[in-house]
């Protein structure tokens, strides 16, 4: 079996594309390739990886979501751009462009709207990722008590559903959020 090896855009178009410098752009590579050497990182590689960050809990389920939001295409595998593009956004993209991309991860089916069963699947994905070190600690119905909360400061028309745009306006309101936002903007 040949393993098919994937090059990237040049570092120029990417540094055009991302909020990343050159240099930034060559060590991000680097490491991709490390942890990657095809140049392309399937979704199991990268459940793989991203364990290794989570050690006490069950990461995997996140971890697939996580995929799925930078799997833009959809074919099952991240290329190097599309995990740059996709960092970059998170790091240093706008207020606007962090908040579309969580809200994308949330919307599971990709349908525009973040519904109950969507959002607590993500909140059940969270408390198995962060295992014993939970708080509070996993009881039956706390993880329904966080989408129940979730709801009642996003869902402003009362549809039962959470738009991009109640989404951004009740994150925007948030000081919290606010504050975990500006958190990604000091990594790197």
């Amino acid at each position: 079996m040949t393993t098919v090896c994937h090059r990237p855009e040049g570092l120029e178009q990417l540094e055009a594309q991302t909020n990343f410098t050159k240099q930034e752009l060559q060590i991000l590579y680097r490491g991709f390739k490390n942890e990657c050497p095809s140049g392309v990182v399937n979704e199991e590689t990268f459940k793989h990886i991203y364990a290794q960050f989570f050690p006490h809990g069950d990461a995997s389920m996140y971890a697939h979501y996580l995929f799925n939001a930078f799997d833009t295409t959809n074919n099952g595998s991240i290329k190097f751009k599309d995990f740059v593009v996709g960092l970059s956004t998170l790091l240093r993209g706008t207020l606007r462009e962090k908040l579309e991309w969580t809200f994308h991860l949330y919307d599971i089916n990709r349908d525009g709207y973040i519904n109950r069963e969507e959002m607590t699947e993500i909140v059940r994905a969270i408390y198995d990722m962060m295992g014993k070190y939970t708080y509070p600690a996993l009881k039956g119905d706390v993880p329904q008590q966080h989408v129940d909360a979730f709801f009642r400061k996003m869902d402003k028309n009362k549809d039962g559903v959470v738009t991009l745009e109640e989404f951004v306006i009740a994150c925007q309101e948030d000081e919290t959020m606010m504050r975990s936002m500006q958190l990604f903007e000091n990594v790197m």
